[in-house]
């Protein structure tokens, strides 16, 4: 049977097509995909940045045209499914996992290609979408803020958040599940920052205090509340999640002297707002990426994908009730997938988590 595939074929245009599997050592049938709205409305709108520059991953760096760029035929990273059958010992036959094939009704799986993260039963398949990549987003946003503190010697994810104030910019699923790692890693105080009257009422759901950074200076409110001394004043550490430059200029403002930006923001365009002779120069501060291709340098030992992803299923199963309620705004069939993209890109829907629901086919 064909498995069916949701491609965007040129900006601006997204379909359905049907993709013939090859012999795999086990098959997946889809029961859940997650869209993750900025990066995959990023190709459809055609500003990522891997459609305009290869990328060299041995240099790192971004140079040269890229090979043709359309179509992208691997969107999303959020999957759930259920392995239907396995010639494989490392897979198990009825399993619920969570993987990353993008949007599509199945997956030919090869455990020496493919992660593989099986699910407790105890947790609710829908909620599975966060275990094998976005989750994990989140947790090494902890992971770097710890090792910024600890270097080498991390022991615990909440090692760079317990006992301090935390602020988190960007109420979107990134800011809202790391803000929740925050608080349960024991942050005395987080606070999250979005300027969408609709994204704050949700962390404010979720049990988060939240500040409007369009009214009033927040930095100033939060530098007021927050004092370590005198002229010491701020957040210890600050999340920046949401993907401009203004929200990175707002996060430095929000630091205490020599404190720490962990970026988890995804870029695509320019930072002509980031001020770096500002609050940046004046005040000693520090912006460290988190990307989730890389734990912070000689953590890799201990901190693999594998213990992000248990991090993230110990955070479902405390809050999985009030982010299944609140964060998944909508649950949509996968035949709509086209529709629900085309709608996020042209703003003509808003939705914090949209999940397709490919259940009916597995």
């Amino acid at each position: 049977m064909s498995d069916r595939v949701v491609v965007v074929t040129a900006p601006g245009q997204v379909e359905i097509v049907a993709d013939d599997p090859a012999p795999a050592a086990f098959r997946v049938r889809t029961l859940y995909s997650g869209v993750s709205a900025g990066t995959e409305l990023s190709y459809l709108k055609g500003t990522n940045p891997a459609l305009h520059a290869q990328f060299d991953p041995a240099l790192g760096l971004f140079g040269g045209p890229p090979p043709a760029p359309y179509p992208v035929t691997r969107l999303g990273y959020m999957e759930v499914g259920r392995v239907e059958e396995s010639r494989t010992p490392a897979v198990a036959e009825g399993a619920v996992v969570a993987m990353t094939y993008g949007h599509r009704t199945g997956w030919a799986g090869d455990p020496l290609r493919d992660r593989v993260v099986p699910l407790p039963t105890d947790l609710d398949p829908l909620l599975g979408i966060y275990v094998a990549h976005m989750g994990p987003i989140c947790a090494n946003g902890l992971l770097h803020a710890a090792a910024d503190r600890h270097g080498t010697a991390v022991r615990d994810l909440g090692d760079g958040v317990a006992g301090r104030r935390v602020a988190v910019v960007g109420a979107g699923v990134v800011g809202l599940l790391t803000a929740l790692m925050a608080r349960r890693h024991g942050a005395a105080s987080v606070v999250v920052l979005d300027p969408t009257p609709q994204r704050r009422a949700i962390a404010e759901a979720l049990g988060l205090a939240t500040l409007d950074p369009d009214a009033g200076d927040a930095a100033v409110t939060l530098k007021t509340a927050w004092r370590h001394a005198a002229d010491d004043r701020g957040a210890d550490v600050v999340f920046q999640c949401r993907g401009q430059a203004a929200a990175l200029h707002l996060a430095l403002r929000l630091l205490r002297p020599q404190g720490t930006v962990v970026d988890l923001a995804f870029y695509q365009g320019g930072a002509d707002a980031v001020q770096l002779g500002a609050e940046f120069h004046h005040n000693g501060l520090t912006i460290r990426c988190a990307q989730i291709g890389r734990v912070p340098r000689g953590l890799s030992g201990d901190w693999d994908r594998e213990r992000l992803s248990a991090e993230t299923v110990d955070l479902l199963r405390q809050d999985g009730e009030a982010i299944r309620r609140h964060m998944i705004t909508a649950v949509v069939p996968f035949d709509e997938a086209p529709a629900l993209l085309l709608d996020l890109c042209n703003r003509r829907r808003h939705e914090l988590q949209a999940v397709l629901d490919c259940s009916a086919t597995a």
